[in-house]
């Protein structure tokens, strides 16, 4: 059987599969000389949207010092406030905002509130909350009701003010101390979304600071109870979140506009969101004092006369 050469390949007369195999030879070798001139593969700049400014370091124990050290520094707060309330998400399909009202809150450790806000222009009382910490009542004079109940939501009502409980405005503004014996606490590294310098409009990522705690039920089981988040840049606390038994969120706060306050650096603007009865309330502080005495009347609220009485249910 003769023999000839193609294309450098040793071929027999009748052997396809040599041929096949020249064809094949070919095609790798055309590969690997356009891989070593770079031509199959591109490179192009990936713009950075990370901000630049220079951040500080924490242990887990000092971002704790920090948490407990604003809880003691106030044990009662008597702040003037405006409100901006909004209602409604993907569960009832629309949101509808209101009217921002004047309002007053009075807080004081271990767990006593006092919150009223008036209706715009004519100033009378939309609203009077009051809480001893475990039960709380509601008076809606332009409806005529007086509510009274647990200080959680059990059953959500179609009126967002019936779904309005002290318990969120408290933890939202009188932060609470970590407590070892209850209370476990993790450090966790994250990115918060933050101002471009250069323009307002664009966002960039920084790395931020998160505190986990977790906390004993009486079960002897432990949930996710709090999360602290941090920015990095002054260690502030920016946002609260605060969890159910279930490990869902109850309570999330955003904390913005920093100033000082009888020596106190705190939030000016609170963002308070309850996503399971969907709605946020926004606290813009007018005026605020720090640890003046507050007498126990100022948290007694009595139903008016003839007003309609209803009690939550309770777990």
């Amino acid at each position: 059987m003769g023999r000839r050469i193609y294309t450098g390949v040793l071929e027999s007369d009748s052997g396809e599969t040599l041929r096949m195999r020249a064809r094949i030879l070919t095609l790798l070798l055309c590969v690997a000389m356009v891989a070593n001139t770079g031509c199959l593969f591109r490179s192009h700049r990936v713009e950075s949207h990370y901000s630049n400014a220079p951040l500080k370091v924490a242990t887990q124990q000092e971002l704790i010092e920090r948490i407990n050290a604003r809880a003691a520094a106030i044990n009662t707060l008597n702040a003037t406030v405006d409100i901006n309330t909004s209602v409604g998400g993907e569960k009832k399909g629309v949101v509808t905002d209101y009217s921002e009202i004047r309002g007053y809150i009075l807080l004081e450790r271990p767990r006593m509130l006092r919150m009223f806000g008036l209706t715009p222009v004519v100033h009378n009382r939309l609203f009077d909350l009051a809480s001893d910490g475990n039960t709380f009542k509601l008076s809606i004079p332009i409806k005529n009701r007086f509510i009274s109940g647990p200080n959680e939501v059990v059953t959500p009502s179609s009126n967002p003010l019936e779904n309005l409980r002290p318990q969120a405005v408290y933890d939202a503004l009188l932060l609470q101390q970590f407590d070892p014996a209850t209370e476990i606490a993790v450090i966790e590294g994250g990115v918060q979304e933050v101002a471009d310098p250069k323009d307002s409009k664009k966002k960039l990522h920084q790395a931020d600071y998160r505190l986990v705690i977790l906390r004993r039920d009486a079960k002897g089981e432990w949930f996710l109870a709090r999360k602290f988040h941090f920015n990095r840049v002054d260690l502030k606390t920016y946002r609260q979140v605060v969890y159910d038994s279930s490990g869902s969120i109850a309570t999330d706060v955003r904390y913005a506009d920093f100033q000082e306050f009888d020596g106190q650096t705190l939030p000016s603007t609170i963002e308070i969101s309850r996503p399971q009865e969907e709605y946020r309330i926004t606290l813009k502080i007018v005026a605020l004092k720090l640890n003046t005495p507050l007498k126990p009347e100022q948290f007694e609220l009595q139903a008016p006369s003839g007003a309609e009485m209803k009690t939550l249910g309770s777990k």
